[in-house]
Parts: structure tokens; C-alpha cells; sequence
């Protein structure tokens, strides 16, 4: 068995999910480096050392795995985070770099739920149709662009971020606030706001259900942006078990 003190582990973040797995591990002795791409303007303290930005694609990843030493590769990144996902599986096959991935269970209707789900925000708009309505917004802020020309309905957009206007439908409003969000707030915003219908993605967790609880106790229909296929690496679904995974992949 190899103690755990001095292993080195980079994990792909950006997720609060990423930053509960990284202290963890941290706390455990190892050299934890929590990397973040950068499109969060203002992130908050990860409690660890944090890098931001890109390592040049799946390439540049092997090149620093391969030079920083690093033993463990985990992906606690967002589970529409697609294009770093795969570049990681790559990169880790590359350097020979052992791979885990943190992957929360997908949400998953209940009973009173109004579901509809498509594989993309213009598909969602699609359905929702052309009639004017009020429409609440939680995509990311690069992620939008499709609302500029869509149906004139009445967007209301969260974001962490203040948004490019160019990305921006004519008839909107924006609002900046960070998660997580609780229930009675998110009743009192869809309600004093009169939306008719959410447009989000399946991100799982707990820190954005708040909004599909209130959409429930309203009756509004909610349109689920489907979540991206993703590789096929060595996952647990919480940080639990992938610190325990992880554990056993430094001890062995």
C-alpha cells in the first residue's frame, strides 16, 4: 500500500460538487490542484490551489499531466461540459494518467411535474411555440445565443456573469445572482416575475432543483435541455464515493 501524503491529483472543476471533493482530498495529504477553464468571471475561493484556464485541447493536457507528475486525473466538471470531458479521457489515455470522473445523477420527474424535453435550447423554443409568453431562463451565459432570434417572447435570464448584449433577445430582462437558491425564493421570483414556462438544463444536484420544486407547486411547464453523451471512464455519482474510489486508485 502507498500512503496517501504527497500523490499528485488534478481535477477538472468548476462544479461546487468539484470544490467539496477537492478540500476533501486535500484535507487527506495529498497535492490536490483544482483547475478551472475560466468561463465563470468571478469564481469563488476553492480552498485549494486553483489554475484557470485551458491546456491548449486533450494534447496539452497529456503534456502537463505527463510534466506536473500528476497521478490522478478526476472530471468533477459540469455535465453539459462536453468538449473538456472528452479532451480529459483522451489526455489521460495519452499519458497513461488513471482517470475518474464525478457524474450527479441526472434529475428525474415527479409526480406533478410538467416536463418537456429536447436535446437543445432551439428544439426547446420549438415546442414552447410562437405565442408570446414569459419565460424564465437558466442556461449559462455562452449558451444563449439562440435567444436573440428566437420567437419574440419575454426572456428572463439568470446568470452568474453580466452577458454579452449581443447575445441578448430584444425583449428581456437579466438578472446576476449565484446559487444556491431556496425554494420559498424561487416560488416568490416566478410568481412576482408571472412566468409561464422555465427553460434549464438537467444539471442534477441540489444547488439549481429549488426552481423545478417551485415550478411544481405552480403548475409551470418546465422545457429540460436532455444532457450530452459523455465518456465512458471509471465515475461515481457522488463525492463520497469518488473520494473513496480515489483512495483506492493512490493506494494501489
Amino acid at each position: 500500500m502507498t500512503a496517501l501524503s504527497d500523490r499528485n491529483i488534478l481535477i477538472l472543476g468548476g462544479t461546487a460538487d468539484a470544490r467539496k471533493l477537492a478540500v476533501a482530498l486535500a484535507g487527506k495529504g495529498t497535492n490536490v490542484t483544482l483547475s478551472l477553464a475560466g468561463v465563470t468571471l468571478s469564481p469563488r475561493d476553492q480552498g485549494v490551489p486553483t489554475r484557470v484556464g485551458g491546456f491548449g485541447g486533450a494534447n496539452g493536457l497529456a503534456v502537463h499531466l505527463r510534466e506536473q507528475r500528476v497521478e490522478l486525473l478526476i472530471d468533477a466538471t459540469h455535465p453539459y461540459a462536453t468538449t473538456i470531458s472528452r479532451n480529459a479521457e483522451i489526455a489521460a489515455a495519452k499519458s497513461n494518467t488513471p482517470i475518474l470522473a464525478l457524474r450527479r445523477p441526472a434529475w428525474r420527474p415527479e409526480a406533478g411535474d410538467i416536463w418537456y424535453e429536447a436535446d437543445d435550447l432551439k428544439a426547446a423554443l420549438a415546442t414552447i411555440g410562437s405565442e408570446p409568453k414569459r419565460l424564465f431562463v437558466a442556461l449559462g451565459r455562452k449558451e444563449i445565443a439562440p435567444l436573440a432570434t428566437a420567437p419574440p417572447h419575454h426572456y428572463v435570464i439568470r446568470s452568474v456573469d453580466p452577458i454579452d448584449p449581443a447575445l441578448l433577445p430584444p425583449m428581456r430582462e437579466t438578472i446576476l445572482e449565484r446559487g444556491p437558491f431556496s425554494l420559498s425564493a424561487e416560488r416568490e421570483l416566478l410568481e412576482r416575475l408571472q412566468i409561464e414556462a422555465i427553460i434549464c438544463k438537467n444539471s442534477g444536484g441540489t444547488a439549481a432543483y429549488a426552481k423545478l420544486r417551485a415550478a411544481r407547486a405552480l403548475g409551470l411547464p418546465v422545457h429540460m435541455l436532455n444532457r450530452p453523451p459523455l465518456p465512458d471512464v471509471p465515475q461515481g455519482s457522488d463525492v463520497e464515493t469518488v473520494i473513496r474510489m480515489a483512495c483506492e486508485y493512490l493506494q494501489t
